[in-house]
């Protein structure tokens, strides 16, 4: 399996994915949040942005295309 920093970079320049298809679920506190990964507004070392906000890729704990898992922090 990629490490998630791959993945994300995968989805973001590889033409061949949508980066509408994708969703991720990540750890926010004590819930999980998910978010549609056309929201992110970028990536800065090892941190995504979203709504302004500097979330670290180790909170990711799933990726989802089209509803299904393909991706999942064991």
């Amino acid at each position: 399996m990629l490490p998630i920093k791959e993945l994300i970079n995968k989805i973001r320049f590889d033409p061949s994915e949508d980066p509408d298809e994708y969703v991720l679920v990540f750890r926010d506190f004590d819930n999980e949040r998910e978010i549609r990964f056309s929201d992110v507004e970028g990536l800065e070392g090892n941190f995504m942005i979203i709504d302004g906000s500097s979330i670290p890729l180790h909170r990711i704990k799933r990726v989802l295309k089209k509803g299904e898992v393909i991706w999942e922090r064991s």
